[in-house]
């Protein structure tokens, strides 16, 4: 027997008529995700956001992919001059000569970080104890932009010379890889990921 039908489900957003949108939100968004190379992807992808929209990016993702060799920040960080003029002639992308150079200087710095603890997810989750935590949003008037943890995430990547990482940033990436749940309680997606061994927001 088939499964339920996910376009009738009740979720937070993803409008029916964007199936892009609504995949992300059913599929990743939200969703733990401890693989290094996808880290780096959401974190460039979240840097090249600020001040645009996310469907924008989402629209551009497998252009990006193809531009940023599939996101292996090896292979980003020995990115050349060449290399930024081709990405800055690729219609493809967001051709934003500053968030460009950003990407690449992160992938440097994402190594770095990535040599000291072994893996950068180990790094970035060790921020919430390695267990994503769960807000129990009733409405999006109650999603904030930021908070008090993203603050000092961001302030921690700054100071390891990573660029784009404002807190606003980083509480979208808190909440694209899952290190917090912030589907609201009524949605779909929140009541298959609280099993996870999620914690409430301190």
């Amino acid at each position: 027997m088939a499964g339920p039908d996910r376009r009738a489900r009740t979720r937070c957003w993803g409008a029916l008529d964007d199936p892009l949108m609504r995949e992300y939100h059913d599929r990743e968004w939200g969703t733990p995700l401890h693989d290094d190379r996808r880290i780096f992807e959401f974190l460039i992808l979240e840097g090249m956001q600020a001040g645009l929209s996310w469907k924008l990016v989402l629209d551009k993702r497998e252009n990006f992919r193809r531009a940023f060799r599939d996101f292996d920040p090896e292979k980003v960080a020995r990115f050349t001059a060449r290399d930024v003029r081709r990405l800055l002639g690729d219609a493809g992308i967001i051709r934003n000569r500053l968030k460009i150079l950003g990407a690449i200087n992160n992938a440097r710095r994402f190594l770095e970080v990535r040599k000291e603890f072994g893996t950068f997810d180990r790094y970035i989750w060790g921020f919430v104890g390695g267990r994503p935590l769960r807000s129990g949003l009733k409405s999006f008037a109650e999603m904030p932009a930021r908070s008090p943890l993203s603050d000092a995430i961001s302030l921690d990547l700054k100071a390891r010379g990573f660029k784009f990482v404002g807190s606003t940033v980083v509480y979208s990436h808190m909440q694209a890889t899952g290190m917090v749940n912030d589907h609201l309680v009524t949605c779909f997606r929140y009541r298959e990921l609280d099993h996870s061994g999620s914690s409430r927001r301190p």
